[in-house]
């Protein structure tokens, strides 16, 4: 006979489920717009959404906007209630006193990363929003993903730019709602009011780097609300991530930016990374050695390291995949230089069209 294992909560664990609830219905909401870079359209998003709730008969007051408004913006607040900021010293900050006495349903915050100036009760603009949430006001707020502080460095490698007023991950983690203010790199490339500002400024190249690591914070964010959601009604969760992403390195691939996505999307999906390689005799010196650094930089990240064996490479490939269990292979490609190539496709599209359920993810090549 079968054991049977009695899976009724305890008394405790239904004391902590109803606690857990309690707070959450007594707990303000959070709702996050987050921007990958500065100008894709984050605070009018956030400001568009607190006037259609505002129509909709909701209570909402604008507790911090930006000093610097656009005629847009200008239009959308003179639809709610602004409560004005304070200067204190020289510096702009939320009148937090008048906000909790008026205890509106939502208050919209810009500029979540600002510091306070010394002598307030809270160091950062993030500590009053967990204040307000804390009351029982829902808050809708604003960040650019360069002042996430876990993201600061990532983003300043890839910018250039260095920030100092920060929000830290935890605190985003906590939200109830993130969406990603998905405007196009393309779009950012060309002088539109779509993505006007320092956004412009970037290569397509850096946009698209930047809008990866922002939807993967984004789906971090998410995987947590659902934690807090199982863990509320006391259900266990019990599955794991599968993803095992392989990095094809080859001498001309851009091996450091194949490697950091890869480790990126190996630590949000709590997965594999393996960086792989097939020897070719007729490799150079210089050749071997790129392959080399490749390699390294992918051990130093803890990446699994092998050498695929094979004449065609697109077979060996699949076939080290397939034994694997890989979902998701990144390769390098220098596009369609031949006129072959551009007849007859190359080994990338043989590769792509026989991957049959494995992501193929294309880098152009560093060189």
């Amino acid at each position: 006979m079968g054991i049977v294992t009695d899976r009724r909560p305890t008394p405790e664990q239904l004391l902590q489920q109803l606690e857990s609830e309690e707070e959450y219905q007594t707990h303000g909401r959070l709702k996050i717009f987050l921007g990958y870079a500065s100008g894709v359209g984050k605070s009018f998003r956030m400001l568009d959404e607190g006037r259609r709730r505002a129509e909709r008969g909701q209570d909402v007051v604008v507790g911090a906007i930006q000093p610097k408004l656009s005629r847009e913006i200008l239009k959308t607040i003179s639809h709610l209630e602004v409560i004005p900021l304070k200067d204190v010293n020289g510096i702009q900050v939320m009148d937090m006193p008048t906000i909790l006495r008026r205890a509106p349903k939502v208050c919209l915050v810009d500029g979540l990363a600002y510091d306070n100036p010394p002598g307030s009760v809270h160091e950062k603009r993030w500590q009053d929003v967990a204040q307000l949430l804390e009351a029982g006001i829902s808050v809708i707020t604003s960040v650019n993903l360069q002042h996430i502080e876990e993201e600061r460095a990532k983003v300043q490698r890839i910018t250039g730019k260095r920030v100092d007023q920060v929000v830290p991950l935890s605190f985003l983690q906590t939200a109830d709602e993130i969406v990603v203010v998905d405007a196009p790199p393309e779009a950012c490339l060309s002088a539109t009011d779509d993505c006007p500002g320092s956004a412009q400024r970037l290569t397509q190249l850096q946009l698209s780097e930047l809008r990866e690591i922002a939807l993967l914070l984004a789906a971090d964010v998410i995987d947590k609300q659902l934690e807090r959601y199982l863990a509320r009604h006391g259900i266990e969760q019990t599955w794991g991530t599968q993803e095992r992403i392989l990095v094809y390195i080859t001498p001309q691939s851009d091996y450091q930016r194949m490697v950091e996505t890869g480790v990126r999307n190996r630590d949000r999906f709590h997965g594999e990374l393996i960086a792989a390689h097939i020897d070719h005799p007729e490799w150079s010196a210089e050749e071997r050695k790129r392959i080399g650094e490749g390699l390294q930089l992918a051990r130093q990240q803890g990446a699994e390291i092998a050498e695929i064996d094979g004449v065609d490479p697109v077979d060996a490939i699949l076939h080290f995949a397939r034994h694997r269990g890989i979902t998701q292979i990144f390769v390098g490609h220098k596009g369609r230089d031949s006129w072959w190539e551009r007849a007859f496709g190359s080994d990338l599209d043989r590769l792509i069209r026989s991957a049959d359920g494995i992501d193929v993810r294309v880098f152009p090549h560093s060189r």
